[in-house]
């Protein structure tokens, strides 16, 4: 059977249909993972290399920006800026004297100010994945600073880590706080560390 004009220009125009559409699901897909990489930075790659897979990271990503859309995250007051700031001088001058206390006391402040923004509280890869959502770039940070503090509790971190945790818990805290600085710390590579909160 011969094909007739009529259905050569129905399979050609069907044929031209399905390749825009793939052309076009391939632009939409390039689009959202421009976008998921360029507001995550960092925290879009570690993500993938978690998951094994782009489109589930991305998934996970569009899952983490949804669920803190529907969070209240509010400013601070002027009063409680001040109330948390002051907090935060007091704790690091006591550095000098108690290094070890002063970071569990950094990560119990952190958290403090992250439930007076509007944060929930669950376990730790839960903050840090809420703050990458709106602080990807000080969110390695977090971690490196959380894992310093789980050291620390075990007794294995010396005083340069203790230092460099109580860095970290800062660069983490200003951006909560709404403190402007130039630049995050620069960081080892960052991997994610089991914690219990």
């Amino acid at each position: 059977m011969n094909p007739t004009p009529a259905n050569t220009t129905v399979f050609i125009v069907l044929l031209l249909a399905v390749v825009l559409a793939v052309v076009v699901w391939l632009i939409v897909q390039r689009t959202r993972s421009l976008r998921l990489k360029r507001r995550f930075g960092p925290e879009y790659d570690l993500t993938v290399s978690e998951f094994h897979s782009r489109a589930k990271a991305e998934s996970e990503l569009m899952k983490r920006e949804d669920r803190v859309a529907r969070l209240k995250i509010v400013p601070l007051t002027p009063t409680d800026a001040a109330r948390f700031s002051q907090a935060w001088n007091e704790l690091q001058s006591r550095f000098i004297d108690n290094p070890k206390g002063v970071v569990a006391q950094a990560d119990q402040l952190v958290r403090e100010l992250m439930e007076e923004r509007g944060y929930p509280m669950g376990d730790f890869e839960s903050r840090a994945a809420d703050i990458s959502v709106d602080h990807p770039g000080v969110v390695a940070t977090y971690r490196v600073a959380q894992a310093i503090a789980i050291s620390d509790a075990r007794g294995e971190a010396d005083t340069e880590e203790l230092r460099k945790a109580v860095i970290y818990y800062r660069t983490l805290f200003d951006e909560l706080l709404g403190v402007a600085h130039d630049r995050v710390p620069s960081l080892p590579p960052v991997r994610r560390v089991p914690v219990h909160s």
